[in-house]
């Protein structure tokens, strides 16, 4: 695998470093440190070229010691002067990449605004996976991933999944969310006035709509977590109902996830102002790292 991985000399920069090092194999592996001086260089307008260069190459450094030995040894430094979420997406392409790799600068409310415009124009314009961190790998325990089903991208997800190295260990669950607009079982206003005749035939067939969307679903769970590696195939899928990311946030929250994998189906923009996007609302609220999968249209 290919990992291209923007870093700026900041914090969660690095911990971005360190985070995509767990899923690289250095013996088969390459790594990418991509940095643009384009902001340093509008902070600083006189800065001659020495500091921009001598600053470039303190990035570099501090963020090649955050990776393993065996990689650091490898990794290609890139840069160039274009915004740095043009020029990531750009370099991504020319290098050929097979994943990219940002830092998060904070989460949920307000401050999901300062996840920035980089990482989110990167999200949104990247033809390939996108992984956004929040955190490095938990020290004191194994990692804790949380794979989403969807019936267009699940295929698109196992995909990506399998093409990452998983440190030793990891704790691997998938779940997907019933989203159907008669999900969920018969509800109290209608279950109390079955005595009617037509009533009770909706009622049937609210109740029947939800039987079968709920067994449909398990199957299609079933097939998702035996697609993916051993580690997400430990635990029975997690089959939930209601709103999709509402659903996956709770379950990032419950489980203390470290990572969530998730697909971004194409919709058009009216789509995406009346109902939102189940990517964008648990890239903006779980609190977690969170990899995006684009599905082509």
């Amino acid at each position: 695998m290919r990992l291209l991985i923007a870093v700026d000399g900041s914090g969660p920069a690095l911990d971005a470093v360190r985070l995509a090092a767990t899923f690289l194999d250095p013996s088969a592996d390459l790594v990418a440190l991509y940095y643009s001086p384009r902001d340093l260089e509008k902070r600083v307008p006189a800065a001659s070229r020495s500091i921009i260069g001598g600053a470039a190459a303190a990035v570099f450094a501090d963020a090649r010691d955050a990776l393993p030995a065996a990689l650091a040894g490898r990794a290609e430094f890139l840069q160039s002067d274009a915004p740095a979420a043009v020029g990531i997406l750009k370099s991504a392409t020319e290098w050929q990449a097979d994943m990219v790799v940002v830092g998060a600068r904070g989460q949920g409310g307000l401050q999901s605004l300062l996840l920035g415009s980089v990482s989110r124009a990167v999200v949104h314009g990247a033809h390939l996976p996108v992984l956004v961190a929040r955190a490095a790998q938990p020290a004191d325990r194994p990692l804790r991933v949380l794979a989403c089903h969807h019936a267009a991208s699940a295929a698109a997800v196992a995909k990506a999944i399998g093409h990452m190295h998983w440190p030793a260990g990891t704790a691997g669950s998938v779940i997907g969310v019933a989203e159907s607009l008669l999900a969920g079982p018969l509800p109290a206003w209608l279950e109390n006035r079955v005595r009617d005749p037509d009533t009770a035939a909706v009622a049937r067939a609210w109740q029947q709509e939800h039987d079968a969307g709920v067994t449909s679903l398990e199957a299609a769970l079933a097939a998702f977590a035996s697609s993916l590696p051993a580690g997400f195939r430990t635990t029975k899928p997690i089959l939930a109902q209601g709103n999709p990311s509402d659903q996956i946030v709770a379950r990032v929250k419950a489980d203390g996830i470290d990572l969530v994998v998730l697909g971004r189906t194409p919709t058009d923009a009216l789509s995406r102002w009346m109902l939102g996007s189940t990517s964008e609302a648990v890239l903006s609220h779980a609190h977690a790292s969170v990899m995006i999968v684009p599905v082509e249209r």
